[in-house]
């Protein structure tokens, strides 16, 4: 960048978006002038009719990308994006400075240098960092510009260099092989895939059956519900002993299976039984209060707790950031700064006591893998944070409720552990069923909240697992554990070994295992992160992508896949199954990372990627002759009849049902 110069003219202050334009030009007073990109002003061309005359001979015009020369990206202005590149250069015109003023991350420092490539300004250069938008955080940005970080414009530019060579290798492999109109991705072919093996799963499970016995317990005027739990000393099966490929039990000399007649015959002998605590185990409990959001988190409890899309979660906290409320929301730190810890600590004090506050500030950490992109945690911006209270004349709706959730948990971040004491209790019962006695356990449990601690600001009560609202059988949780969880939060009255209970209510329960829960949006973003696949910041426009292109379609909350995506993942995953590997694709962004870092150089790696060569790990697509190679030598190979064929089921006369996917449907 040109080197500063000390100036006192006009200032032209570029960043993203119009509504970010005018809360920073509010703070920045006379002498700024801000104005937006409105998103990048440059990309790859779509399509072949936006690749310029010059270029569209050129073997590699279709790609956008010269292959041949370091991998260069052939960058245009779309029509869309005209007139505010005149505009930006028009005011460019009258400024004395330019400050670059995009989002301190890998895709807001290549707008800046995008901006730096197309203005082409003849005057001194300055980027402007900052993590929230308040009047503090604006000025000392302004007040203390950086460089541009190439590393991390080489960074996203690989990225979207890989993304263009993967889908424009790999789609018209589907147009041909499959169906027309489809695409391939780094990410979102993986995310089809986790999607696909799910129902894959739910498909082949074998769902089998079994028994339990609920009994109502009175001891002193207080009555408490226990679950049979063992018969002669041999525990009863549960859901989690069912193998799912055969409905069978895994281990039937470990445990008992009760059916409908024995589970009737045995409430029927204890009408009129006394039972006996046999043991009662009490022990405290301690739980932490969970750090505070970044953009994974974020996204994955804004879906439990509000039912928000990802798309829906990450579009309104960026009109929260931009509006001043809270600090940047693509991170992937849980750390908080001083002043946020201060802030935090403070509220909570004011607000639920000196109690509820520990001595010191609890510090959060995560290995965060590109140390540059690792800002704040997701928190209420300023140094004093404001209530949801006092902003409710200002946010809408959903702004209001993601505001209020990412204020809680940053409140209880920085406060005191929740403690409780979590009681179990063994009652056995002796009867005779058809002649012979059983002794039969049953075990009650419930705990109590001695100091809820944290839990005063914060409910955390643990997500419905990868499910849709109670009711939606698709996405109910996995195997069945019976009727335990009934009793799990019940307040037990004071017992002691020995003690004698008169049985109340007995009530035998039919009970079926259940498949694994088909994913739902927050239980994806998870499984992704865990994996160490993609970026938080992409997801949600990945799994848009993947229900727009009519890989995946939603019943309730589930995300079920169509047909067509067993017939894509099923081609992926036979003849390029590293495109689809789960370690290889987690493996390529931690060398996407090491780009950023500035240890790995971009041309160098692309050339890996495509052409073959030393990089990645044993297997992957480098080290396998590169991603042209790969397609090119499979292409042939692909019997579009077989892998569009799908088998189902097998009939009564041995005969197996095939649905088969076409061209057009």
């Amino acid at each position: 960048m040109p080197s500063p110069q000390k100036s006192h003219g006009v200032k032209l202050v570029i960043v993203e978006s119009p509504h970010k334009a005018r809360t920073i030009g509010g703070y920045l007073g006379s002498g700024y002038v801000v104005e937006s990109s409105v998103g990048h002003i440059r990309d790859l061309p779509k399509g072949a009719a936006d690749v310029p005359a010059k270029y569209k001979g050129e073997p590699w015009a279709r790609l956008g990308v010269n292959v041949d020369h370091d991998f260069e990206p052939l960058y245009i202005v779309p029509p869309e994006k005209k007139q505010q590149v005149t505009k930006l250069k028009s005011l460019l015109k009258d400024a004395d400075e330019l400050y670059l003023a995009t989002d301190e991350d890998r895709e807001g420092e290549a707008i800046a240098w995008h901006l730096l490539a197309t203005l082409k300004p003849k005057v001194p250069v300055k980027r402007m960092v900052f993590h929230e938008i308040t009047p503090a955080a604006i000025q000392a940005a302004a007040a203390n510009p950086r460089e541009l970080d190439t590393d991390l414009v080489d960074a996203q530019e690989t990225r979207r260099v890989l993304d263009r060579l993967y889908g424009y290798e790999v789609s018209p492999v589907l147009w041909k092989k499959v169906m027309p109109r489809l695409s391939a991705g780094r990410v979102q072919s993986v995310a089809t895939r986790i999607i696909v093996e799910r129902e894959r799963a739910r498909m082949a499970f074998v769902s089998g059956d079994y028994w339990g016995i609920d009994a109502t317990f009175a001891a002193d005027g207080t009555s408490f519900t226990g679950a049979l739990s063992a018969v002669d000393g041999t525990r009863l099966a549960a859901g989690k002993d069912f193998d799912p490929a055969t409905g069978g039990l895994k281990d039937s000399a470990a445990v008992t299976l009760l059916d409908e007649a024995a589970a009737r015959a045995i409430a029927a002998a204890l009408d009129g039984v006394p039972a006996t605590v046999a043991g009662v185990e009490d022990k405290p409990f301690t739980r932490r209060p969970s750090a505070p959001f970044m953009t994974s988190t974020l996204q994955q409890e804004a879906g439990y707790k509000l039912h928000f899309s990802s798309e829906r979660t990450m579009r309104t906290a960026q009109r929260l950031y931009e509006g001043g409320y809270i600090t940047y929301m693509r991170t992937d730190s849980t750390t908080l700064s001083k002043s946020a810890l201060d802030s935090a600590r403070a509220q909570a004090r004011e607000l639920y006591g000196p109690e509820y506050v520990p001595d010191a500030p609890r510090q959060y950490t995560r290995k965060v893998k590109n140390a540059q992109e690792a800002h704040e945690a997701i928190r209420p911006a300023g140094e004093h944070f404001r209530t949801p209270g006092q902003l409710s004349g200002e946010l809408t709706g959903d702004e209001f409720r993601l505001y209020e959730l990412i204020w809680r948990r940053t409140i209880a971040s920085q406060m005191a552990d929740a403690k409780g004491r979590r009681v179990t209790a063994t009652i056995t019962a002796e009867v005779t069923v058809d002649g012979a006695a059983r002794e039969l356990t049953f075990t009650a449990s419930g705990q109590t909240i001695v100091f809820p601690g944290y839990q005063k600001a914060y409910d955390d009560s643990p997500e419905p697992g990868p499910s849709a609202p109670a009711g939606d059988d698709d996405a109910a949780g996995s195997a069945s554990t019976g009727p335990r969880g009934k009793a799990a939060e019940a307040k037990l009255p004071p017992l002691e070994a020995g003690q004698s209970l008169d049985i109340g209510h007995v009530i035998p329960e039919g009970h079926t295992t259940k498949p694994p829960a088909r994913y739902t949006e927050p239980s994806l973003v998870k499984a992704l992160d865990e994996m160490g696949i993609g970026r938080p910041s992409t997801y949600a426009s990945i799994i848009r992508t993947i229900t727009d292109r009519g890989y995946v379609w939603r019943k309730g909350t589930a995300l079920v896949p169509a047909w067509v995506a067993f017939a894509v993942i099923g081609l992926l995953e036979k003849f390029f199954p590293r495109l689809v590997d789960y370690d290889f694709t987690a493996a390529m962004e931690d060398e996407l990372d090491e780009i950023a870092a500035g240890r790995f150089r971009r041309a160098d790696w692309l050339s890996g990627f495509y052409f073959g060569g030393e990089i990645g790990p044993e297997g992957s697509v480098g080290r396998s002759g590169g991603l042209k190679q790969m397609v090119g030598r499979q292409l042939e190979e692909i019997d579009a009849r077989e892998v569009n064929s799908l088998p189902l089921l097998t009939d009564s006369t041995g005969r197996t049902v095939t649905l088969r996917v076409g061209r057009y449907g």
